[in-house]
């Protein structure tokens, strides 16, 4: 390890209010993304190498998004429809997005990397990412059994 990467790895470590606390850092000492944002550009790089254009974040799937991720975690399910039966697509619709077009969950992952390796793994997951017809994106994750929802939209 070179003195700057351990001095990166070391300056995440901040004191708060006595005890410490840990802070994502990247290589170069800077704050790393959140996993969300991390999500959206992986996937964009996987959409690249099909030729699809990069998805763009819309709000609303990522309230959608994070809505059901923290429901799943609080009410033990895992499942695109709620145990109402409230589909993926009504809870787009529901957070004002008109055009929901696709949507991959996932648990247990505990970083960006591994989610997105394992949706890209995953025949259905994979095509979802690969749609080309997809324009927007949001990403929700609940820390609390890492669950994982990805949304997209027309």
């Amino acid at each position: 390890m070179t003195p700057k990467t351990a001095l990166s790895v070391v300056a995440g470590a901040l004191l708060i209010g006595g005890g410490m606390s840990f802070a994502a850092v990247s290589m170069s000492g800077a704050p790393a993304a959140p996993a969300e944002e991390q999500v959206v550009e992986l996937v964009n790089q996987a959409r690249a190498t099909a030729g699809c254009g990069p998805l763009t974040v819309d709000g609303r799937l990522t309230r959608a998004a994070t809505e059901h991720s923290t429901d799943m975690a609080q009410r033990g399910y895992f499942s695109h429809t709620t145990p109402e039966g409230v589909t993926f697509g009504q809870r787009l619709r529901d957070a004002g997005y008109p055009a929901p077009g696709a949507e991959n969950i996932a648990r247990g992952h505990t970083s960006a990397e591994q989610v997105v390796d394992d949706w890209l793994r995953s025949h259905g997951h994979r095509k979802n990412i690969m749609d080309c017809s997809l324009r927007t994106i949001g990403v929700g994750i609940e820390t609390s059994g890492h669950y994982w929802t990805q949304d997209f939209g027309r």
